[in-house]
C-alpha cells in the first residue's frame, strides 16, 4: 500500500446511547487493492461488539459540519433538560 494512497472506506464502531444518537467512533480505514480485487483494512482499535461499518470517507468540511451540528444538538439537548428542571 502506497504511503500516499487515500482509504476508500473510513471503519468505525458504533456505539448505542439510549435516548441519544448513536456515537460513530473512527477506529481504522480500508485501502483498495492496486488490482481492485480486494481490500487491506488496517484498525486502530478493535470493536468491543466485534461489528465495524465501513464508509466512504467524508471531506474535510463534511466532517467539521457533522461534527458542529452533534456539538449544536447536544447543547439543545442539555439547555432542554436545564429548563425542564428550572421549572
Amino acid at each position: 500500500m502506497p504511503a500516499n494512497q487515500k482509504p476508500s472506506f473510513t471503519a468505525y464502531t458504533v456505539h448505542k446511547r439510549e435516548g441519544q444518537d448513536d456515537f460513530w467512533l473512527p477506529i481504522g480505514a480500508a485501502f483498495m487493492h492496486q488490482d481492485g480485487d480486494g481490500y487491506n483494512v488496517v484498525l486502530q482499535a478493535l470493536p468491543i461488539d466485534g461489528k465495524i461499518v465501513l464508509r466512504l470517507p467524508k471531506t474535510q468540511s463534511e466532517s467539521t459540519e457533522a461534527q458542529q451540528q452533534t456539538v449544536r444538538a447536544e447543547n439543545d439537548r442539555r439547555k432542554s433538560r436545564r429548563e425542564r428542571a428550572d421549572t
